[in-house]
């Protein structure tokens, strides 16, 4: 299986822009520069929203580990009703690195103790897709909440 995106830019890197494009489409187009990357906020280009890299790496790593999480409740014999992954990808233009990838999660999930649920959140950022592809190259951290 694979998965395209497209990135185009044009210009200079300070006052230039650039925008990205997915295979799925919803990408289309969406801008990004130097200050959506660097500065914090949302920003937008011609009163559209930009992004950055990183919060595209943040958005796979939530949906990812969610996915992974909801895999593993389910098998183990669990229904979750809601899981709730924040995830926040850190870039350090000092060191021009990625350095961690923070999970926030909030959960409900029926009938399993917090033993359990601390050893299957565990399971599932160590073991998603997308930790897998992190874990060599940054910190992931993982705070987990279960709800009542």
């Amino acid at each position: 299986m694979k998965r395209t995106a497209t990135a185009v830019w044009n210009g200079n890197i300070k006052e230039g822009q650039g925008h990205i494009s997915t295979e799925s489409a919803v990408l289309n187009k969406t801008s990004y520069s130097v200050a959506s990357r660097f500065e914090n906020g949302v920003l937008k280009y011609n009163g559209q929203p930009s992004t950055n890299p990183e919060e595209l790496m943040a958005a796979a790593h939530a949906g990812c580990f969610t996915m992974k999480l909801n895999l593993l409740l389910t098998t183990a014999g669990f229904n979750p009703a809601t899981l709730e992954t924040q995830c926040s990808v850190t870039l350090d233009p000092k060191i021009a690195a990625i350095t961690q990838s923070a999970l926030k999660l909030k959960a409900r999930v029926a009938g399993i103790t917090k033993e359990r649920f601390n050893e299957i959140t565990q399971d599932a950022k160590a073991n998603c897709p997308v930790s897998k592809a992190y874990q060599n190259n940054m910190e992931i951290t993982l705070e987990a909440e279960l709800l009542a």
